[in-house]
């Protein structure tokens, strides 16, 4: 089963190289035939996938057939052109606003420099907007534009290259922590979706989420220190982590020194950002809360007929209501962070497919499974987004 899911995957990465396709951002769509093609065998790579889930649920297999397996599905995208995102060249822009315009990127925006080669490249509705980045991440992107320097092609490469390698850490990560090791290794490994959006697309989060999952694993092995500085390093390289706090906090509120290193961290790395950055950092915390995207759960709950305040409304009462239930469970002692990342994808107004890699992981480490059904049924739901069709 796992092999077939990477068969698929091969097809669809071969669809995606087809001339016309238009899967790749920088390439023009000539008719149908490629999206069609790449949404088909993403789609049989997926039911594939669940499939073997199930069955991996109600048997054992050797964890290092998985965790094999699930190197090559997550490698595959690798072969293929950039896929369907443009945001590896806003990571570009941003680090390049800093590494060679000597510019603060949370106050400059990338229009200020329109002939550099990165602006040319990143999507035009980010163009007129500073960095909605955690500094941590802004410094790394100062470091890959370096090295990258004026080449579109190298800064692509090495964001997909990290999110790929990010991927395996996740893999390894959910399997460390969980019992039914090859279970939560294919759970990850085996996702088409994430598989696709990482290494095809170069995504941050999935690095954000590897600090959040090794945050947990050292704190399951007694290293609390490390555990609240990999969470610091979590949020300060994406603040959607700190929706996941409360929880993590509730559960393991009696591990001080984990939460004393965690402020230390936090106020350490602040206190660098604001050196670098002067105050300026702060604003990404709110730079994307305007935004909407069509797939999202308001979004559709709209499309029916609701205002959008209403929907809006609508949501937020069903969230904290289910917010409260976490709350209560992680007050008892477990941190059910999966359902918790599970509830932001269903809340957040602005929903890509990249964004399954907060809740997927963190369900699967759990063994959850109620976190890991719906986190499943969420990347199936947005397989099609951002396929031209």
């Amino acid at each position: 089963m796992g092999l077939a899911v990477a068969g698929a995957v091969a097809v669809a990465i071969a669809a995606a190289r087809l001339p016309g396709a238009g899967i790749a951002p920088a390439s023009v769509e000539h008719g149908d035939t490629g999206s069609m093609l790449f949404l088909a065998a993403a789609a049989a790579a997926f039911a594939l996938y669940v499939v073997a889930v199930a069955i991996l649920g109600r048997r054992h297999a050797a964890l290092s057939t998985i965790c094999a397996i699930a190197a090559a599905i997550q490698l595959l995208p690798l072969a293929g052109p950039l896929l369907q995102s443009r945001d590896v060249y806003a990571y570009w822009d941003y680090g390049r606003l800093a590494a060679e315009h000597d510019a603060n990127p949370y106050v400059t925006a990338p229009d200020r420099y329109p002939s550099d080669p990165a602006y040319a490249a990143m999507a035009k509705a980010w163009r007129a907007t500073p960095s909605v980045y955690g500094p941590g991440f802004t410094v790394a992107s100062a470091g890959i534009a370096e090295a990258a320097g004026s080449s579109r092609a190298d800064a692509a490469w090495t964001y997909r290259l990290a999110a790929a390698a990010g991927m395996l850490v996740l893999v390894g990560l959910a399997a460390v922590r969980a019992r039914r090791r090859a279970l939560a290794a294919a759970v990850v490994g085996w996702n088409p979706l994430l598989a696709l959006q990482s290494a095809g697309g170069g995504h941050n989060d999935v690095w954000m989420m590897a600090f959040v999952l090794a945050a947990l694993v050292l704190a399951d092995r007694g290293r609390t220190v490390l555990a609240g500085v990999s969470w610091a390093a979590a949020v300060f390289v994406k603040w959607i982590v700190l929706g996941l706090l409360p929880l993590a906090v509730l559960a393991a509120r009696r591990q001080r020194t984990l939460w004393l290193a965690f402020a230390t961290g936090a106020v350490a790395l602040a206190a660098g950002a604001s050196a670098l950055f002067g105050t300026g950092w702060l604003t990404a915390l709110f730079a994307a809360g305007g935004r909407r995207s069509a797939y999202s759960i308001p979004s559709r709950l709209a499309e029916l007929g609701l205002p959008r305040p209403l929907a809006l409304v609508i949501v937020a009462m069903g969230a904290a209501a289910v917010f409260a239930v976490l709350c209560r469970t992680a007050f008892r002692g477990r941190a059910r962070l999966g359902a918790g990342a599970v509830l932001l994808l269903l809340v957040t107004p602005w929903l890509l497919p990249w964004y399954t890699v907060w809740a997927v992981p963190l369900a699967a480490a759990d063994e959850d499974a109620a976190a890991r059904w719906v986190a499943i049924a969420l990347s199936a739901y947005l397989l099609p987004d951002r396929v031209p069709l």
